[in-house]
């Protein structure tokens, strides 16, 4: 058993899913009872914990975990003093920010910000939102919203700041957006004392480049293929790569492998225009990391 032990707040809840999926390809098997707040992992060093994204910040900051993944929009609701070791920009649902916006009924007469004042609102954002609004210049009534927020207005509140991604469950509930206060990344946060010493600092920073590199694999693939050297040029000319193509030499002679990394979005619309360009033997793969 190592005497040396990080102590990891991954996040219960929304984010749990495609935090422990992250883990695994960064090479962190993460297994989660249902019974357990103390997760298993296969790395004798680390020890997790299953925190709510809500409260992280706040365990991070008081030294009760050393280090932990949450959203930028709970480290401002708590105001807490993390250092933020890495922004990881991936979510529930993608690999995109979430926003929080005031949302009120599809007939509400409230059009802008300052239409807000003397009015109630419900949120799970209340201390940023508070904020928030002073900033503006508007008073209102914040109440704290235990869940299912969008089905608070008109009767129990004029409106609501909630979180979304695509704005569809908003739709759904019949509910306009009428401004984003808040765009929010999930962000690895550490506590200022812990990455001060430096086997927990190294430890840290080796789990965010494995993270940050499995994260740069999540929209990128890799293509193999044979190219006769008559076509090499032609063929080069059409790949978009982080870089330079891998080029070396086959056995068979006059013909060369090229290998690339390249966004998977690209792929439909490449490999017909490579093939007509010469290459042969195409080959597309996934990836685990990406480290740049």
């Amino acid at each position: 058993m190592s005497k040396n032990v990080l102590k990891l707040g991954l996040p219960k809840g929304s984010l749990q899913e495609s935090t422990l999926k992250l883990m695994k390809k960064a090479g962190y098997n993460v297994s989660v009872s249902s019974r357990s707040y103390y997760p298993s992992i296969n790395d004798i060093e680390i020890q997790p914990m299953l925190i709510r994204a809500q409260e992280m910040a706040r365990y991070v900051e008081d030294g009760v975990l050393d280090c932990g993944l949450t959203g930028y929009d709970w480290i401002l609701e708590q105001n807490a003093s993390v250092r933020t070791v890495a922004e990881l920009n991936y979510a529930k649902e993608g690999l995109r920010p979430v926003r929080w916006v005031v949302a009120v009924p599809n007939d509400s007469k409230i059009k802008k910000l300052k239409d807000l004042n003397g009015k109630r609102i419900a949120t799970e954002l209340v201390g940023f939102t508070k904020r928030y609004l002073k900033s503006k210049g508007v008073k209102a009534d914040i109440d704290f919203s235990w869940g299912a927020t969008e089905v608070k207005p008109p009767f129990l509140a004029d409106a609501i700041v909630e979180l979304t991604e695509t704005g569809s469950s908003l739709k759904a509930n019949n509910l306009r957006i009428v401004e984003t206060i808040l765009e929010s990344t999930t962000r690895f946060i550490s506590n200022k004392d812990s990455y001060k010493n430096n086997w927990k600092k190294q430890k840290i920073d080796n789990l965010v480049m494995l993270l940050k590199g499995a994260l740069e694999a999540e929209e990128r693939v890799g293509l193999k293929m044979n190219v006769s050297k008559s076509s090499l040029k032609r063929v080069v000319s059409l790949l978009p790569a982080m870089h330079s193509p891998t080029i070396s030499e086959l056995t068979d002679e006059g013909w060369l492998d090229v290998d690339v990394i390249i966004e998977e979005k690209l792929v439909r619309d490449l490999i017909p225009r490579l093939k007509k360009a010469g290459a042969t033997g195409i080959v597309e793969y996934p990836l685990n990391k990406v480290i740049p």
